[in-house]
């Protein structure tokens, strides 16, 4: 009976101490109790947000949180959405806040981590640096292989199937195609035009693999959010996940693995046509790293597995962002045949003119920087990556202590901030009508400086800081190049776009997974 007031205390100190942790402090008190709620419960429970996330919500849901309250909104009891650049992802990601966990629960392959995954600036920056030089614009325009790859990806692969579709008056559905063009593209400068592969003229390897890689993508979800919900079904023998998705994992990372070793064997070739580029100056510039370390005890097999992780996370990422890019940028032209025509009159000025079927042995295509110079295609590509970014979701990232100012408010330490360009890119103050394509808002002809600046500072669609996307100039080249051909060449309709908006997500594509297309000769 002694024990009985004790118990008593005991309880209602505990119970008080969870109100106080769980609601007084989180609704009344915490700094972030004075931001703009997205839902009433988010300063209390995260599971609004997350179930908002798990029926593939996320993007749309945060922007109209945005809409309603403006540039900065609470999802959860310690996490934030920003939606400015001024006070938001200026000093957020220019400022090198520390990436959240979440990129490594689900980018992470091979036990390790890659650059895109790596939480420490410090050692991102160190994997950059090794990396920053071939992705440059300057390199690329004036590579060799580069110049090599693309001749060849052209002319002997992606273009004879478009006129060959154009012999037999057959449409053609792009959506797969562009992810066999890409990967492609992206594997021959990783790995070597010899080493990468060749899925444009495989069909079946490419749907096969397409098949288990967009397979896994519904339960990213698990690991992202709520790891610890996922080791704790685990433990009690319940899979959230399926076990194919594990059999799709072992595939891919073979697969992977394979590429490596296949770039490995041509490591010591000059052949432009062989040497694996990124693959032969990133184990260089590890090794070299490596050396310097007092410590140094070189392990070939974690080294091996280093490597395979940082080039399959370039590979995949590469691929399946300008597929989509690729995707949407052929469906608006498609839509607006006048803009195709002056576009066509543009790229005539071109010499040499990208013409197939070739009037003559040379395979020669116009400089780099010729292309890359084109207003008109460069506003095509920045409307469609601005209306159709290929990642338009949240970009996480962890507040530093002891306190930071984002959008006028005292965040706290370790609060999870993020911003997507998903809402960046719909700032109708920054982009008039923001829902409809218009590449001539990017026109210098045909709007005032200051905006065109402004437009820019908005523009979100690789990132922005030091941990923006190092292969956005490979992207822009590859995108521009393929549109500069396809549009030289062909006319392109719509035959079949049905559920071409995109899925909810933080990579998206068609929720339809095509796009169905005629191509006609011009």
């Amino acid at each position: 009976m002694v024990a009985s007031p004790i118990l008593a205390i005991t309880a209602i100190s505990l119970a008080t101490a969870i109100l106080y942790k769980c609601i007084i402090f989180p609704l009344f008190i915490s700094p972030l109790s004075k931001i703009p709620n997205a839902h009433w419960s988010a300063p209390i429970s995260p599971a609004w947000m997350l179930w908002r996330r798990f029926t593939s919500q996320n993007n749309r849901t945060i922007q109209d949180a945005h809409e309603r309250l403006g540039p900065i909104v609470r999802l959860s009891p310690s996490e934030i959405s920003i939606n400015c650049v001024e006070d938001g992802i200026k000093t957020v990601y220019t400022g090198g806040f520390e990436k959240h966990e979440w990129y490594p629960r689900v980018f992470g392959s091979f036990g390790t981590v890659s650059m895109f995954t790596m939480t420490s600036s410090k050692a991102h920056s160190a994997r950059k640096r090794m990396l920053s030089n071939i992705y440059s614009k300057s390199f690329l325009q004036s590579s060799p292989h580069l110049r090599l790859i693309s001749e060849t990806i052209l002319f002997d692969r992606f273009l004879p199937i478009i006129q060959d579709a154009v012999a037999s008056a057959t449409a053609i559905e792009v959506h797969d195609i562009n992810q066999g063009l890409t990967i492609d593209f992206v594997s021959a400068y990783l790995f070597g035009l010899t080493n990468g592969v060749n899925w444009l003229q495989d069909p079946t390897l490419r749907r096969k693999m397409l098949y288990l890689y967009q397979g896994r993508k519904p339960y990213e979800f698990y690991h992202q959010e709520v790891p610890d919900l996922l080791s704790w079904t685990k433990r009690m023998g319940i899979r959230l996940i399926p076990r194919w998705c594990d059999e799709a994992n072992e595939v891919l990372d073979t697969w992977g693995l394979g590429l490596c070793d296949g770039a490995e064997q041509s490591l010591q070739s000059t052949d432009i046509s062989v040497e694996p580029v990124v693959y032969k100056h990133l184990k260089q510039a590890m090794s070299k790293q490596s050396s310097k370390k007092e410590d140094f005890k070189h392990n070939p097999k974690q080294e091996r597995l280093d490597i395979a992780c940082e080039l399959f996370d370039q590979l995949t990422a590469g691929f399946e962002t300008s597929a989509v890019a690729l995707t949407y940028l052929f469906w608006e032209l498609s839509r607006h045949p006048e803009l195709q025509k002056e576009l066509r009159d543009e790229l005539l000025t071109l010499e040499p003119k990208i013409t197939y079927p070739q009037t003559s042995n040379s395979r020669e295509l116009p400089q780099a920087k010729a292309i890359d110079n084109l207003p008109l295609l460069e506003a095509i590509v920045t409307e469609t990556l601005r209306l159709h970014a290929p990642i338009p979701g949240i970009q996480p990232r962890v507040t530093p202590y002891p306190s930071c100012n984002l959008a006028g408010y005292d965040i706290p330490a370790n609060t999870r901030v993020n911003a997507q360009a998903y809402s960046l890119h719909r700032n109708p103050d920054v982009f008039p009508d923001p829902e409809t394509w218009q590449p001539r808002r990017w026109l210098k002809d045909a709007n005032p400086s200051s905006d065109l600046e402004e437009r820019k500072r908005w523009f979100w669609a690789f990132g922005s800081g030091g941990r923006m996307c190092v292969g956005s100039n490979l992207a822009l080249q590859e995108i521009k190049l393929v549109v500069a051909a396809v549009y030289t060449n062909f006319k392109t309709s719509i035959i079949d776009d049905e559920n071409i908006e995109a899925i909810d997500a933080y990579t998206v594509k068609p929720r339809g997974e095509k796009l169905v297309l005629k191509f006609e000769a011009v």
